[in-house]
Order: structure tokens, then sequence, then C-alpha cells
């Protein structure tokens, strides 16, 4: 994930909410931002926190507006842009935004073109302010459950209690979430939560720059590889090395047989890049 300093962390407050209040208004706010959230897709997801270039916005906008999905195209084609443009709530999690969020997500997994997407703000100070606090307080207590499940099905990195201590520790992970503490870009990338701060640029789109720049590195490999090398990490974490181990060999067997890995050889064999279909 990227954030653009100084003081970024604080506009995305729930940022990668593994942390803060992760557990205090929807088990309490928060929110976790992850480079592995497509979850059946062959690349990641890049978190771009921060605001995008700046311009006037309205106290509320259509419902309609609220996500934006941008195919970038030419030398970028198979990254995707999702916008978050719901300024009059801070960006924050409604039910119609989860919405488009899901429908956006299940179209995306579907489409084999895809291969990395950049969640971004479109809304300047600003990513995510977490739930939507004041929908929920009009919600009936029937509803908030299905509605939590609802988020943890489209974004599927959430759990600040089980994700933060295995990030950061029991101790420290503790102690963010009983304290509900804040954290700025460089204490946040101190303690691993995030990868990168940045000194935000003239345009106010520092992070959104630095995650494109990942994406285009990701684009040039194989698809397949990244797919079982995302599988492996994702699944061995949650296991002891030599399961963990296991698991990394039955995700590279699942290479072998493909065009890629033949086409990987030969390119280094010619030395040229190597031209991957996915196949």
């Amino acid at each position: 994930m990227a954030v653009a300093a100084p003081g970024a962390w604080r506009a995305l407050q729930a940022g990668r909410a593994r942390l803060v209040a992760a557990c205090r208004a929807w088990l309490g706010p928060g929110w976790r931002l992850s480079g592995s959230w497509a979850g059946r897709r062959e690349g990641p997801a890049v978190w771009a926190g921060g605001p995008a270039q700046r311009r006037g916005y309205s106290s509320e906008a259509k419902t309609e507006d609220e996500l934006r999905v941008r195919h970038l195209e030419e030398e970028d084609r198979g990254i995707v842009v999702l916008g978050i443009n719901r300024a009059y709530g801070k960006n924050s999690l409604s039910k119609n935004l989860i919405k488009m969020l899901s429908k956006a997500v299940d179209a995306l997994k579907s489409d084999k073109k895809v291969r990395t997407i950049i969640i971004r703000s479109e809304v300047p100070g600003i990513f995510c302010a977490g739930a939507d606090l004041k929908e929920r307080a009009k919600m009936h207590s029937s509803e908030v459950g299905p509605f939590v499940s609802k988020i943890r099905a489209v974004i599927n990195d959430i759990g600040g209690t089980q994700r933060l201590p295995r990030a950061i520790g029991m101790s420290l992970a503790k102690e963010l979430i009983f304290s509900a503490r804040v954290l700025d870009g460089q204490e946040a990338k101190a303690v691993g939560l995030i990868s990168h701060v940045l000194e935000q640029n003239q345009e106010g789109d520092a992070a959104y720059r630095k995650a494109l720049g990942l994406a285009r590195e990701f684009l040039p490999q194989g698809p397949v590889a990244m797919r079982v090398a995302k599988l492996a990490i994702n699944q061995g974490m949650e296991v002891d090395l030599v399961t963990g181990l296991a698991i990394e060999e039955a995700c590279y067997a699942q290479t072998i047989p493909t065009k890629d890995r033949l086409e990987g050889l030969l390119a280094f064999k010619e030395k040229r890049p190597p031209r991957y279909k996915g196949e």
C-alpha cells in the first residue's frame, strides 16, 4: 500500500483497518488495506491512499457516481482503477457503495484481461472514513450482521482482531485496538502496516502514482505464476512452515504443464522479454 505523507494516515483513518478503530464501529470501525484483495484474480490489488487531483465537489453526489471504474489502455492495459467518490460521506462505506463495489468486483473477477486493480480516492484529503455510522445508526440490529458479512465478502481482508496480531504481534495489536489510536504514515510504516510513505506532489496524487508504478511492474509477469504465488502466500501464512512449503510445492506443480512456463524458459534462452498469455 502507498500513502502520501505527511499526515496522510490520519486522512485515511480506518486505513489498513486491521488497526486503529478496527473493532469499534463495525465490530468497531476499521478497514484493512491490503495488496491481496482481489482474491481470485491473477494479480494483486494496490491501494492508493490520499486524494486525487483536486476539483470541485458538491455536498452530495449521485449514488451512481460513488464508484468510478476505469480500465486503463495502451501500455497500462490490464490495470483497472476503482475510484471512490463519496465526498459528502468522506468515502465511508454505505449500503450503496458496498453494493457497487460488489458488482464491480464480481465483474472484474470474471475478466481474464484484468491483471491488477488499484483502489483510490477521488476525494481530496481523505481515503475512507470506515463504516457509514450515520447509516448504521438507522439500521435495525438484525440488519447489521448481514451488512458486515457483505462487507467481508467484498473486502476479504477485514478482521482487525485476527489479522492485526498476525501482522504486528499480539502485544502491539492489543495496544492499538484497545486504545483506538490513529497512526500517521511514518508510524504505520514502522510497524509494518503499509509499504510506502510518500511526500505529496502538487497534483495531490502521489500515492496513486506510486500504486500505478507498482501495477506497471506487475503487468509483465506471468498471470499463472502470479495467481499461484498469491495463493501460496495467502494460504501459507495461515499454517506452519512445513505445511506452507507443501502448499508452495503444490502451487508450483500447477505451473509445470503451462505454456507460460515454457515461454519463460524460452525467453530466457533467447535473451528476450517473455510474452505470457496466461495459458
